[in-house]
């Protein structure tokens, strides 16, 4: 049974935010508090960027465009028609357009100067709330510190607060011009407090429900009249206490903004056995065997699943212990769809040692790289309870191998367990699941708000944005969007 707005549970830990006690709903609430959502947090919080008077673009199409917008709030701005002809690394416009806002010649190794500057106008504040499982930072407080970015360091940065300068401050350096996963963590979680946005977040909140529902007549004279008719999203879940207690909540707001990520539900094979004790599914649980000596170079070997990033990962965690390492995969080492193949080489020498080593050392030849094996071409059929695992090749041979772990590190899902149908009906393809790459939210790319559910808005992967320097461009789709219409309410 839906509570009216009036009566509405309310966490005492959530009361202390702005809007919350009122009887209105919240105009925004975004769901998740990583990169996405605290970009976003910072624009609504009436942080906008304007174009520098005297900025030179070395695109010469953008740089037509922008010499009218000249100190002009970009936020204000026809998007559609300042991102045409503009190429990058995403698939979304507005996501290359800010990029190169940002980082006019980026893709090209250059730091020329942003075309940006930002002012903090308190009148275009939006009021907000971003709710989060975690500290903000979101799930780059989950991965092992000691790990380096794919991206540089620089690319890592939000508007605001200079990742460098920030870095230098600590007296801390990039390597190869790449951050640890610790310093991006603790980077997010700075930008927050130091910019302000603390009183915007509201960390150690699980979201269980969200679900549209129209205000009833019943309650119109509890609510602001330009909400009444409108369609409202009911956010329920809970608050995680420092006792460990659940605190319920009900909370309302007029739009919803999903920026949960996608880090939150490992892949799995499929395969039979693979929900048994010893097969594991992220990379900390091999941290955790190795610091608690579950494992080591007398161990029968561990299985590693996977030929992207964290798998290589995982593989340098365990050669680091010098414990025997399966590599097994489906593709080719030469596959040009391989990460390895896409990543130069000076810039990531550790991932092309990974890379090197699954092209020289295969389980039918020798070569300098003891205790490791690497399985191309192959697939996992079944885990048993003795931790024998079946590999099969393209040919059909299956081999049998006697392991002490497995981790399959193939990738991972958005959690949208709190949506109907896990969210499901967003997607491009509505019969298959959400996934960032094959089947992310239908969203308008000048917006970001679904095609099926007006007032309720994707960023971040979930909207096919994987990178943090692509992300910041669905973060002023989504401000521009919100504000015309809170433009609209207002003209009505």
């Amino acid at each position: 049974m839906d509570l009216p707005l009036a009566q509405a549970a309310m966490s005492p830990e959530l009361e202390q935010f702005p809007e919350t006690s009122e009887r209105q709903p919240l105009p925004v609430v975004i769901i998740g508090n990583g990169p996405s959502a605290i970009c976003l947090s910072y624009f609504l919080s009436g942080h906008r960027p304007y174009v520098r008077k005297g900025a030179v673009h070395p695109n010469p199409i953008l740089q037509r465009k922008l010499q009218d917008i000249a100190g002009s709030s970009v936020v204000e701005q026809d998007l559609e028609f300042l991102s045409e002809g503009l190429e990058g690394r995403s698939h979304n416009p507005l996501a290359v357009l800010f990029d190169a806002l940002v980082r006019p010649d980026g893709d090209l190794g250059g730091r020329a100067e942003s075309v940006l500057t930002w002012r903090l106008e308190p009148k275009h504040l939006v009021p907000h709330l971003v709710l989060g499982k975690g500290p903000p930072g979101g799930a780059w407080h989950s991965i092992e510190g000691s790990m380096f970015t794919l991206s540089l360091g620089d690319w890592m940065e939000l508007p605001g607060l200079h990742f460098r300068d920030w870095m230098r401050r600590r007296r801390r350096n990039l390597r190869n011009d790449r951050a640890t996963t610790r310093d991006i963590a603790q980077y997010y979680e700075h930008y927050v407090k130091v910019l302000g946005l603390q009183q915007r977040f509201a960390s150690g909140t699980v979201v269980t429900s969200v679900k549209p529902l129209l205000a009833s007549s019943a309650e119109e004279d509890r609510v602001e009249p330009l909400t009444a008719n409108r369609k409202l999203y009911e956010i329920q879940g809970f608050h995680q206490t420092a006792a460990g207690l659940q605190s319920p909540f009900c909370i309302h707001a007029e739009n919803v903004v999903l920026a949960t990520g996608i880090y939150d539900s490992p892949a799995w094979l499929g395969a039979d056995g693979e929900d048994l004790p010893y097969v594991f599914h992220k990379i900390s649980d091999l941290e955790t065997a190795l610091q608690k000596q579950r494992l080591g170079p007398d161990s029968d070997p561990v299985l590693i699943v996977g030929a992207g990033l964290t798998a290589a990962d995982a593989v340098l965690t365990a050669r680091h212990s010098n414990v025997p390492v399966i590599h097994t995969f489906r593709r080719a080492v030469s596959d040009s769809g391989l990460v390895f193949n896409q990543l130069p080489k000076m810039m990531y020498p550790e991932y092309h040692k990974v890379h090197q080593m699954m092209t020289e050392q295969s389980l039918t030849s020798s070569g300098p790289y003891k205790g490791y094996s690497s399985l191309p071409k192959h697939r996992v059929v079944r885990f048993s309870a003795d931790k024998k695992c079946v590999l099969e090749d393209a040919s059909g041979k299956r081999t049998v191998f006697n392991i002490s772990m497995a981790f399959v590190l193939i990738g991972s899902n958005p959690n949208l367990s709190f949506l109907p149908s896990h969210g499901k009906h967003l997607a491009l393809d509505p019969e298959q699941p959400v996934n960032s790459r094959r089947n992310p939210i239908d969203t308008d790319p000048f917006t970001y708000e679904s095609v099926q559910e007006p007032g309720l808005y994707a960023l971040g992967p979930l909207a096919g944005d994987s990178f943090v320097r692509f992300l910041q461009g669905g973060a002023l789709a989504v401000t521009a969007s919100l504000l015309k219409k809170r433009n609209v309410d207002l003209m009505d």
